[in-house]
């Protein structure tokens, strides 16, 4: 090792691609497939790569760090999508967004983003909950924070999220109405707290309507370190399922059809978020739909006030959604 600074000719050449795709990639436009633009950005991270600024740029014109635990990015990612639609939103404002995957090494070790140990950013959003040792630490490193999609009550950062808990309270009630009375929930809901809100809408709809939550039915969809896992199915079953995500809600689907189930017509399925869509032969499901782009404006904005110098109680902004109901679930006349 020469100690030599790695620059996009050398990412480019990591990957097989041009120095130009390298730096479209990293101000995020368009003209190559999401799967190389991962590649390209996976690489840099590994590299070390540190993004060339000046800081006689005028100060409206802002760098904006974006940190991701590596284990949530993957090309197909519900995060990838929303990095892509967060550095659009920075851009049409005039500032700049700058990512940085976080290693479970670091994570792990706490050590910080060298976003922030070498001062190349005015602020950061965090977008993906990794341990809470390690948000609540960056948050304290004294440069403005916003949590994107999780939150933490203790920590020195404002956060924008989802409506999770009324979400799944409002898909579990239209299951409800719809007939069901035996209806479990997917997802480990000690591992985010957007899995955990989400996990308190369904119980919260349980409890209103006096139906029982059988601890059988409530199947963890991943492990402690995030990567999503098949549930593993009971041997009696509920009528239907409210899943934490989309993915998890296709992952059970093919669990319930390998065990000669159908959906709707034995159980019904419903998912969160509205994405990823799904591929030919998918059944469309019913799901929450969060307004992804009103969190992102926001999470902007509220940055972009701290790196103003405005001053006030660190808060959590949610920021609301709806229903779409398709062809995953259907009446129970049981």
């Amino acid at each position: 090792m020469t100690g030599k600074k790695p620059t996009m000719r050398d990412i480019a050449r990591a990957v097989g691609t041009s120095a130009v795709t390298v730096s479209k990639a990293m101000a995020g436009k368009t003209g190559m497939s999401d799967e190389l633009r991962m590649k390209i950005l996976k690489k840099a991270s590994e590299m070390g790569y540190e993004y060339p600024h000046s800081r006689l740029l005028p100060r409206e014109h802002l760098e904006i760090g974006i940190l991701i635990p590596d284990k949530y990015f993957e090309a197909d990612s519900f995060y990838a999508e929303i990095y892509k639609r967060l550095v659009k939103k920075l851009t049409e404002l005039g500032h700049f967004g700058l990512l940085e995957l976080l290693d479970p090494d670091q994570e792990k070790d706490l050590v910080l983003p060298s976003l922030l140990t070498t001062k190349q950013v005015d602020g950061l959003i965090m977008l993906g909950e990794p341990s809470k040792a390690y948000y609540r630490k960056t948050a304290q490193a004294g440069t403005p924070v916003v949590f994107l999609d999780f939150y933490d009550e203790q920590a020195n950062a404002d956060a924008v999220t989802g409506d999770n808990s009324y979400g799944t309270y409002r898909l579990t009630s239209h299951l409800i109405r719809q007939g069901h009375r035996e209806i479990g929930f997917v997802g480990n809901i000690k591992v985010t707290s957007s899995i955990m809100d989400r996990f308190l809408g369904y119980y919260r709809a349980m409890l209103m309507n006096d139906l029982p939550v059988r601890e059988e039915w409530i199947l963890p969809d991943r492990e402690m370190t995030g990567g999503l896992v098949k549930p593993t199915l009971p041997e009696k079953l509920p009528t239907a399922f409210v899943c934490n995500c989309d993915m998890t809600a296709r992952l059970l689907i093919d669990q319930l059809r390998s065990r000669g189930y159908r959906v709707p017509e034995d159980i019904s399925v419903t998912g969160f978020d509205d994405y990823p869509p799904g591929g030919e032969g998918d059944i469309p499901l019913s799901t929450f739909r969060i307004d992804t782009d009103g969190m992102i404006a926001m999470a902007v904005k509220t940055l972009l006030e701290r790196c103003a110098g405005e001053q006030k109680p660190f808060g959590r902004l949610v920021v609301g959604g709806q229903p779409v109901y398709r062809e995953s679930e259907t009446v129970h006349n049981g």
